[in-house]
């Protein structure tokens, strides 16, 4: 009840204070300008990248210290820390970086987005920043209408910098033009009462605005317009690092494991930071003054200061976390299981992840993956086989195997698609063509083949669910002829699948390729030697008219199933798309 009142009450607060003051005006319209800003510099740098940004996330974070670096020069590039948070997650969900390395590349974010604060001191204070912002927005919506993504991405990078600009620009402008009416600086409190009061005003701002960045640009043109003083000025800085906090974990609420688990690292490493800043916040504000001089930056350019302060404080709370990631790593794992027994539901889905080509293609493997595993188990349970009894088992023989099993397994293989793998299949499909509208043509392609993979499975369950119900039948036949012809069958498919299992953590391509060939080759001799058997016992009555018919049918079944099986392998577990389609000329 109370979550519902708060935003009509806001908004009913904002427009009051929109028609009351002019200046007030200005300075929320600025910051308004800014958020727009930020979100075209986001979306620009995903699809201006072109996967870049992806790339170097996934291969440059092997080790924590690079894991930081990478963090701080991406976030700073990109401006935004929301925006690496998605894609670290989103490999971390993929299994492409460790826990460890996702906590370092966040850790590295928190100095990267200090960055912002730089580029308000530097520019936004010193020149008239609006007459930059001009051509920018003019050759950002020119970009934005032509058809290449790349610079429809450049288009966005220019809009979000020149609103930036603007907003910036509102901002001081409505400071300068308060400081006449109206001097905030005379409300200053100092000492640490002053400190804990401006430490609340600035995580409430960054809580309600949703972004630190948008907070230290306010709070930076607040300065240089002499509106609020220096020390002030730290402790709201300190206060918009705890904002970060409340955002972050009001955002993993809904989010899946991992989002939790970076979600909390967030907020320890936020909580910590903070603590230090506050105990030694005047130890903190003389070191700044003291690297200040060393830097060329004069005494009285408190705007320039207080961006060195905030990258102190990110700088010395990533010293005194680093030391700690792998035990808060182990401690994560612990604090946030994995769900195990969703499988109604998709796993990897998420639709912050839409918007990042790269992100998408891997939440949408991930969950094809997640569908295989689901059809490998009803698979295995409609030949009545349990899949840790030949997965993994080596070379055992599998006729053997097979012939010791017994009908113990009862799974209703029409419920189970129905219930489970139909929906899931719908969601997979669903979220493929959403992400696509953010994609190039590379990247749709393998969307499209990737679909063909989930279809394939999917097909391939359809089939299993029409030849289980002969194996039911003829397994408890008294006919040894045809009981042999159905186990024959299971040893098949449960060939494919083994060698499926195994090719998984195979990392050439070239001898995954090898493998799905020699077991296609298999199935078309098995096929030829099937069809040799049948004519042998038609002929000598050893089966009746109704055992052929169906052993028949079910033979088609069993080869489509391998068939399909192996043409989803080789789309999910072959990388190099040059290697695919060398396969598919086979």
């Amino acid at each position: 009840m109370l979550k519902n009142l708060m935003l009509p009450v806001f908004l009913i607060l904002l427009a009051f204070l929109l028609l009351s003051n002019d200046d007030a005006k200005i300075i929320i319209a600025g910051v308004a300008i800014f958020l727009i800003g930020m979100v075209f510099m986001e979306d620009g740098f995903k699809l201006f990248s072109g996967g870049i940004l992806e790339k170097l996330i996934e291969k440059s974070t092997n080790n924590i210290p690079k894991a930081i670096f990478t963090g701080f020069i991406s976030t700073s590039v990109v401006q935004s820390s929301s925006l690496i948070s998605i894609i670290v997650i989103s490999f971390l969900s993929g299994g492409l970086i460790a826990l460890s390395s996702a906590i370092g590349v966040i850790l590295g974010a928190n100095i990267g987005s200090t960055t912002t604060a730089w580029i308000v001191a530097s520019f936004g204070v010193k020149i008239k920043i609006s007459a930059f912002a001009m051509p920018m927005i003019i050759f950002g919506v020119i970009f934005r209408f032509t058809k290449s993504n790349s610079l429809k991405g450049l288009g966005n990078v220019l809009l979000g910098l020149g609103f930036v600009f603007l907003g910036i620009s509102y901002m001081k402008d409505g400071f300068d033009t308060l400081k006449t009416a109206l001097d905030l600086s005379q409300f200053a409190i100092e000492g640490y009462i002053g400190a804990l009061v401006y430490i609340a005003l600035g995580a409430v701002a960054t809580v309600i605005i949703q972004s630190s960045g948008a907070t230290m640009a306010l709070i930076i043109t607040a300065l240089a317009t002499n509106q609020i003083i220096y020390i002030n000025a730290l402790e709201l800085a300190i206060g918009a690092n705890i904002g970060t906090t409340v955002t972050a974990v009001i955002a993993a609420v809904a989010s899946n494991s991992n989002g939790k688990r970076l979600a909390v690292a967030h907020f320890i490493f936020n909580i910590v930071t903070a603590f230090i800043a506050i105990v030694f916040l005047y130890q903190l504000s003389d070191l700044v003054d003291f690297l200040a001089l060393k830097v060329a930056i004069s005494e009285d350019n408190y705007a320039m200061k207080l961006a060195l302060f905030h990258t102190i404080f990110n700088v010395i709370g990533v010293i005194v976390v680093t030391p700690f990631v792998y035990k808060l790593e182990t401690f994560l794992q612990g604090l946030f299981k994995d769900e195990k027994s969703s499988k109604l539901k998709a796993k990897y889905l998420d639709e912050v992840f839409m918007k990042i080509p790269d992100a998408a293609l891997i939440s949408i493997k991930k969950e094809i993956l997640h569908l295989y595993e689901n059809a490998q188990e009803v698979i295995s349970h409609a030949i009545y086989l349990h899949r840790h009894k030949f997965l993994g088992s080596g070379k055992k023989d599998l006729s053997q195997i097979v012939e010791k099993s017994n009908l113990d397994i009862h799974t209703d293989i029409n419920q189970f698609y129905t219930n489970k793998i139909k929906s899931l299949y719908g969601e997979i499909i669903r979220y493929s063509a959403l992400s696509q509208e953010n994609m190039d043509e590379d990247d749709k392609n393998r969307v499209y083949d990737l679909k063909l993979a989930s279809r394939n499975i999917v097909e391939a369950i359809k089939d299993i669910r029409d030849l289980h119900r002969n194996i039911s039948i003829y397994l408890k036949s008294d006919n040894e002829y045809i009981k042999e012809e159905y186990n024959n069958l299971r040893v098949n498919i449960a060939n494919t699948l083994r060698t499926i299992n195994e090719i998984r953590e195979e990392k050439d391509d070239i001898e995954v390729l090898t493998s799905l060939e020699v077991l296609r080759e298999n199935i078309r001799n098995l096929d030829d030697i099937r069809n040799d058997r049948l004519d042998t016992l038609i002929r000598e009555n050893y089966i009746d008219k109704k055992m052929a018919t169906s052993l028949i049918n079910d033979t088609t079944y069993a080869h489509a199933i391998s068939k399909n099986l192996i043409e989803a392998a080789s789309i999910l577990f072959i990388e190099r798309s040059e290697i695919q389609e060398l396969g598919d000329e086979l």
